[in-house]
């Protein structure tokens, strides 16, 4: 349900824009689905127009089939995996967030997650000198935070600058703006308008659950159908450009004893993978988190590693290491 704007595709101006949305025609399907000579007239557009429109809109989102010997090789050449600065971590994924698919951290509040994504943003930026763009849904990110990890990895203030300067931080309280801002991505992306320079190669939303549980409720239609359209737009946009897309969801209970990850599960499909973070039951107080794998693509489930999320995040004492190709 691509909703239809402006730069989406030669010729769908404004104007076209504003006279199609008041014929109720709002979407690539609306549009698709219509008798152009029909609405051209009640419009008061040009049939041609809408013809040409329609053709590029077809071309670019129409499933065309292909055999799995040419999928492997695109695969190939242009799936990245970016290490997160942890070793143990990058065990659980397999060597590190893969470019092409989404990673999901979950777990209750307090647990850790908006550590784990400060400290893995930290590293593709000073590390693997990539962009970020992290998207903040709770008001919990902050530059002096940032800048306190990156001078854990380097006293060079040069360094630290063009660390920081590759992290672009957006904070949303809706869903609905975070939908126009990954929109607005798409096409900035599409037309190279990216702020930094470099190639931007994560995005990071945390947390997805800020932005949806308000639109849930009821009798949950309308809510459940715009949060699979936001789980399309990730799934495409992580697809489409080659970026590495980590979300942070939260935790329900499952039974007497058992938790799982919110949002059901229609939202469990969006992630290829999926991390739960625990506290240890020996400490509640303990900087350490039991990490355990629940969704992979790759790996057995059920595999666990302790992590430590403390002052510095989840940095081992180890150099930052590169991107490395498949």
């Amino acid at each position: 349900m691509v909703i239809l704007r402006e730069g989406l595709c030669p010729g769908l101006t404004a104007d076209i824009i504003g006279a199609l949305k008041t014929n109720n025609v709002k979407t690539v399907v609306d549009l698709v689905a219509s008798d152009l000579e029909e609405l051209a007239q009640k419009c008061s557009l040009s049939y041609k127009t809408l013809v040409a429109v329609r053709r590029v809109l077809l071309a670019r989102y129409s499933a065309f089939p292909t055999n799995a010997a040419d999928l492997y090789e695109e695969l190939k050449g242009s799936t990245a995996i970016l290490p997160t600065g942890n070793h143990k971590l990058d065990f659980l994924l397999d060597s590190g967030l893969y470019t092409g698919e989404v990673t999901e951290i979950t777990g209750a509040a307090g647990n850790g997650k908006t550590q784990v994504c400060h400290s893995i943003a930290v590293n593709v930026a000073y590390g693997l000198k990539q962009s970020v763009l992290y998207i903040d849904t709770t008001g919990g990110l902050t530059a002096s935070r940032l800048l306190q990890l990156v001078q854990s990895r380097t006293e060079q203030e040069a360094e630290q600058i063009a660390a920081l300067q590759r992290i672009e931080i957006i904070h949303v309280f809706d869903v609905y703006k975070l939908l126009d801002l990954l929109q607005d991505l798409r096409c900035n992306i599409s037309q190279q308008l990216l702020r930094s320079g470099e190639p931007l190669r994560l995005v990071i939303i945390d947390s997805v659950c800020a932005v949806i549980y308000p639109i849930l409720g009821g009798k949950q239609t309308e809510g459940m159908a715009i949060m699979m359209y936001l789980a399309k737009e990730l799934q495409m946009l992580a697809h489409d450009f080659k970026l590495a897309v980590l979300t942070t969801n939260h935790v329900t209970k499952d039974g007497f004893n058992g938790i799982r990850p919110a949002l059901g599960r229609s939202w469990s499909f969006v992630p290829s993978t999926r991390i739960l973070l625990e506290r240890p039951e020996r400490s509640l107080e303990s900087e350490h988190r039991i990490a355990s794998l629940i969704k992979s693509p790759r790996l057995p489930t059920n595999l666990q590693v302790e992590v430590q999320v403390g002052c510095f995040g989840t940095l081992d004492e180890i150099k930052p290491v590169s991107a490395s190709a498949l």
